[in-house]
């Protein structure tokens, strides 16, 4: 018998993960190339040329037992950390050092770490739909209430007068995610000012402390000249969680970091609780190898215009069929409107076409699916006559 919190995880497991494995199947009775996989965030940009290099070289230059033991703390090694810090402090005018930086398994392992680290049983977590669906179990693995704001879905900025009506005397955290999954907007400057704000305001009326984290992992990935606002800037109770699994292209790899900047509420205890909580969690320390990979290539980024040229061109595409879509600004989604009220539906629907999309449901907003549109661009260029026979089931011509 398992336990019984993990049969409702169970019951409700990925969505996202489903549709990868039925790609999966359906690659097998029709060819991989008659499929058009659009479930999963996998980027499709090779990583850049200098996290190979930096791979060989450290393999080959560093001592073994050094390389693959144990970090000295749990946060992780202090040169790497120390770099971290100094990249932030560059780009944005910040104060970090090492020890406001702990290396984690990529962004999901530093949100899993931060939440063990602040939040007690019933105290409440914060998210705006459309949201990443994982910060569902996420809260739910710390025994947290998760709090879900509901969608504007004219802009996909956050319902900042809703907020501010459901922020209570139990919460501890809220979580933001900008650039966002699954729509790609970028929450704007205004938007954290007013948040930051209510914040604050929320503190002082309760006498408790909120703390803000920011799940980052699309940070690098902002089109068209768009500012994604650094949020410790804003708000001091903040907390940044971080991966360069679409950074860099690795995704595979779990390396991320988590910023506790000194600024933060009892940032000190902070900061050794979630030293505490890297390895209780059994992550104990992020994987050296890949830590030292990062310091290496630290201002390495991944080339936009592939993406970009694959958003215009899908974003165009789906336009020109009838399909409704705001236009991202960020990360690799498109967020669709359903053409009928069941989108999960429509996703069966769209399976007839071998085209797999993911259902709005999974991340809190029914009657939209997202297109993730970190593929081939020979995908996309196959998959459109699809789906122009898919529009021809829904709209008139």
């Amino acid at each position: 018998m398992i336990a019984e919190k993990m049969k409702g995880m169970v019951a409700n497991s990925s969505a996202i993960r489903a549709m990868f494995e039925e790609g999966n199947r359906l690659a097998k009775l029709y060819g991989r190339e008659n499929v058009f996989d659009f479930s999963l965030g996998n980027p499709n940009v090779e990583a850049p040329e200098a996290v190979k290099e930096a791979l060989i070289s450290i393999v080959k230059e560093e001592a073994p037992l050094e390389l693959h033991g144990y970090t000295n703390s749990n946060a992780g090694y202090e040169e790497v950390r120390q770099a971290v810090a100094e990249s932030l402090n560059e780009r944005f005018q910040t104060e970090f050092s090492a020890e406001n930086i702990l290396m984690t398994v990529g962004a999901a392992g530093g949100l899993n770490v931060i939440l063990k680290t602040l939040i007690n049983p019933q105290e409440e977590v914060i998210v705006f739909a459309p949201y990443f669906g994982e910060y569902r179990s996420y809260t739910s693995n710390v025994d947290g209430v998760l709090v879900e704001i509901s969608p504007d879905t004219e802009t996909f900025q956050p319902k900042l007068t809703e907020f501010a009506e459901k922020i209570t005397p139990k919460t501890k955290a809220v979580i933001v995610n900008t650039p966002n999954n699954p729509t790609g907007v970028v929450y704007s400057e205004k938007t954290i000012r007013k948040m930051a704000r209510i914040l604050e305001e929320k503190q002082k009326e309760y006498g408790t402390e909120i703390y803000l984290i920011s799940d980052e992992p699309y940070r690098e990935l902002a089109f068209d000249g768009v500012e994604v606002p650094y949020l410790t800037k804003y708000y001091k109770n903040t907390i940044v969680a971080y991966s360069y699994s679409k950074s860099l292209s690795l995704p595979g790899e779990r390396i991320g970091y988590l910023v506790i900047p000194s600024e933060v509420a009892d940032s000190c205890d902070v900061i050794a609780a979630a030293g505490v909580a890297n390895r209780i969690l059994g992550f104990v320390n992020a994987p050296t190898l890949l830590q030292k990979v990062v310091a290496k290539c630290i201002r390495e980024k991944t080339d936009l215009t592939y993406y970009n040229r694959n958003r215009e061109t899908l974003y165009e595409g789906l336009r020109q069929c009838g399909f409704s879509c705001i236009k991202p600004q960020g990360a690799f989604y498109l967020f669709v409107k359903s053409p009928i009220e069941d989108e999960k539906a429509f996703c069966e629907a769209a399976k007839r076409y071998n085209i797999l999309l993911v259902p709005g449901s999974s991340f809190g907003c029914p009657g939209y699916v997202r297109i993730a549109y970190c593929v081939a661009y020979e995908t996309i260029i196959g998959a459109l006559p699809r789906f122009q026979e898919l529009a021809k089931q829904y709209f008139q011509r």
